[in-house]
């Protein structure tokens, strides 16, 4: 059922996306923030009970509904599979980020950098009035890749694990609400510079890599099998350190090395000081290397259309995979 549910909720994804601005999106922001400002007092124990409020009281809730709904009988498969279904509509799909991720294509296409630029500033709150052509693409490589690791392989890996268990698309809710807590409370303190209890910012990011850890690893092993096996492993050896955060290295240089682009290297200014970091010590191999920067050819438009390719066959690896998994588990 597990395979059918989240067949459909992609099916129905591309047929009718959620806008921008949708309902789930909107009641996704409301009840966050609802969360930090009545649980959080600013004390680090008060970083617990906000955070299992905002995420695990919702993910039991709807793995008791699932529950509950699976014990009707006959109707009642058939209305966990519309639920399954239903809250994976809302939780995974492409076309929850990859509308500016075409219209920044399109712009570049066109000609319009200015445009593609303000795209990029509206969709990941940045300062890219600085960046020059070749550093745009890169950022826009960079965040599509993560963008559809944690809109759609994140929320995959963790609806399947609790599915086989019997909690239905409870993990689907769980991955995404840990991932916008910690990218919520993120944002409201460096672009809305509100104030934000230290210990609750530290404990959603800290949980979301824990939650973030095999998925990642899997997606990384996902853009390998899919394309250049050889490159992609060499990067995740060689490169995976250039970012700070790890999970986000392994993916971004598997990534790198399957379709051959340079990505990484020192952020321009006002532009997500985080992004990477550099080598500190030791003989680097190439000027690329000692930049920051992963090994490749440096980033093209081309590259953005060898990107799409790559995540949609690493989507239907894990889905044949998850169809034969299911298909072993009934046969036998």
């Amino acid at each position: 059922m597990g395979f059918l549910a989240v067949l459909l909720a992609l099916l129905l994804e591309q047929v009718r996306p959620l806008p921008r601005n949708s309902a789930p999106h909107e009641a996704l922001h409301a009840y966050v923030g609802w969360c930090g400002r009545n649980f959080d007092a600013g004390r680090p124990h008060h970083a617990w009970v906000a955070w299992v409020a905002a995420v695990l009281l919702p993910a039991g809730v709807v793995a008791l509904l699932y529950l509950l709904l699976e014990r009707q009988g006959t109707a009642g498969a058939l209305l966990a599979l519309a639920f399954d279904v239903a809250v994976l509509y809302a939780t995974l799909g492409f076309r929850q980020f990859s509308h500016y991720f075409t219209d920044i294509r399109d712009s570049l296409e066109r000609g319009q950098e200015d445009q593609a630029r303000r795209l990029l500033a509206e969709w990941r709150h940045l300062d890219t009035s600085e960046l020059p052509r070749t550093e745009l693409l890169r950022h826009v490589i960079e965040h599509a890749l993560l963008a559809a690791h944690r809109h759609v392989f994140g929320v995959f890996f963790w609806f399947v694990a609790l599915s086989a268990v019997g909690l239905g698309p409870a993990g689907a809710v769980l991955y995404r609400l840990a991932e916008f807590a910690s990218r919520y409370w993120g944002f409201r303190q460096r672009a809305l510079d509100a104030p934000v209890n230290e210990a609750l910012l530290a404990l959603s990011r800290r949980l979301f890599s824990l939650i973030d850890h095999v998925p990642a690893r899997l997606t990384a092993f996902g853009f390998a099998i899919v394309g250049d096996f050889e490159e992609a492993v060499a990067g995740w050896r060689r490169d995976a350190g250039l970012w700070l955060h790890p999970n986000e290295g392994i993916i971004l240089a598997a990534a790198a090395g399957a379709v051959g682009v340079q990505l990484g290297g020192a952020a321009a200014p006002g532009v997500t000081p985080d992004r990477s970091k550099t080598f500190t010590s030791g003989a680097a191999p190439d000027l690329a290397a000692a930049a920051g920067s992963t090994l490749g050819t440096p980033a093209q438009p081309g590259h953005l259309a060898s990107v799409v390719g790559l995540v949609w066959r690493s989507v239907v690896l894990w889905l044949v995979l998850v169809a034969l998994l299911t298909a072993a588990n009934v046969l036998g």
